[in-house]
């Protein structure tokens, strides 16, 4: 096995679902600290590793991949034992797959990214009532995905967990999860944060993104 590297920041749920999977699957890898926020991402070092200036980027004895889901499943597939985390059953992964996008393009996309960069990059400070409509939204799609499941894709965790719990434990600052509206979201937000290491691995650095948006947010309107 080559050396693999983590390049990222903790407040970023995709580099979090990477170090929650990596933690799965029990690797040991350098963790190498990018901030966005200084610029570090546009710098040509880095471009060079991921022309699209994005983290999280993996090392892997040389070879560089980005985009957190395309991370995830690579590191399943070249060195899991098994493919519980990413099952080869065409079903079974067409499922984790649809979370994927779901993260992705609604949760990560729509909600996180679509209230974080007027805040950040363009000092705004306030919040359109919409944005925060849009994550109860998403919510309520994800109480239909769990159902009578513990995890998003049936009795497992899998990949999809790793990459959804990272985005929504960085929401509820911004919109509170009730058990009574989505007892089934609460419950498996309440299983994925007793796994080992959660805090450590996710529930810090969603707490650093939570502060940070608090600190830039002064109204909702």
């Amino acid at each position: 096995m080559g050396k693999l590297v983590l390049y990222g920041l903790e407040p970023s749920p995709p580099v979090r679902a990477c170090k929650l999977t990596l933690d799965a699957l029990g690797l040991q890898y350098e963790y190498k600290l990018v901030n966005l926020l200084a610029g570090e991402h546009k710098t040509k070092e880095f471009t060079v590793k991921n022309p699209q200036h994005t983290v999280p980027v993996l090392e892997d004895d040389g070879k560089f991949i980005w985009e957190s889901h395309a991370i995830c499943a690579y590191l399943v597939r070249r060195y899991a034992k098994n493919d519980a985390l990413y099952p080869k059953d065409y079903f079974k992964r067409a499922l984790v797959d649809q979370r994927l996008h779901f993260e992705s393009g609604v949760l990560f996309q729509g909600c996180i990214r679509n209230i974080a960069i007027p805040l950040f990059y363009k000092n705004e400070t306030e919040v359109p009532r919409s944005k925060i409509d849009a994550i109860y939204e998403a919510y309520d799609f994800l109480e239909a995905f769990i159902g009578n499941q513990p995890y998003l894709c049936g009795t497992g965790i899998t990949i999809a967990d790793y990459s959804i719990v990272s985005s929504v434990s960085s929401l509820v600052g911004l919109a509170a999860i009730d058990a009574k509206r989505y007892p089934k979201l609460n419950g498996w937000l309440d299983r994925m944060a007793a796994l080992p290491n959660y805090q450590s691995l996710n529930g810090n650095g969603a707490q650093m993104l939570i502060d940070m948006f608090s600190s830039k947010i002064t109204k909702i309107v």
